[in-house]
């Protein structure tokens, strides 16, 4: 959405700015577990930027890519697995690269 500098938008809001009606958004929050808007006191669902920037990716991945729901689910948590795998091997690389510093600062001595 546009950086209007609000928190929270309305499903109303986020289903206008994608076309597509609410119910489809309510069913998406049922297809993939990740996307899962907070909800007021009242039970309306409130969504924050970064729901509607996962919002866009999996709407980006079932209408352009032309995935299907379970394959759309599989893709994000599989990407999503990797960027986990990922982010424990730069900090094992990283307390590695602290360890050979310091062998080397103990060298220079």
């Amino acid at each position: 959405m546009e950086e209007s500098g609000k928190l929270y938008y309305g499903i109303k809001e986020v289903a206008e700015r994608f076309s597509i009606n609410a119910s489809k958004l309510r069913y998406y929050e049922k297809e993939f577990p990740t996307l899962q808007p907070k909800k007021n006191r009242s039970g309306d669902r409130i969504y924050t930027q970064a729901d509607i920037d996962h919002l866009t990716e999996i709407i980006d991945l079932v209408t352009r890519q032309k995935f299907t729901l379970p394959g759309a689910r599989e893709f994000l948590e599989t990407r999503d697995a990797r960027r986990r795998e990922n982010a424990r091997y730069v900090s094992k690389l990283t307390k590695l690269k602290g360890f050979l510093e310091q062998m080397r600062a103990d060298l220079d001595d």
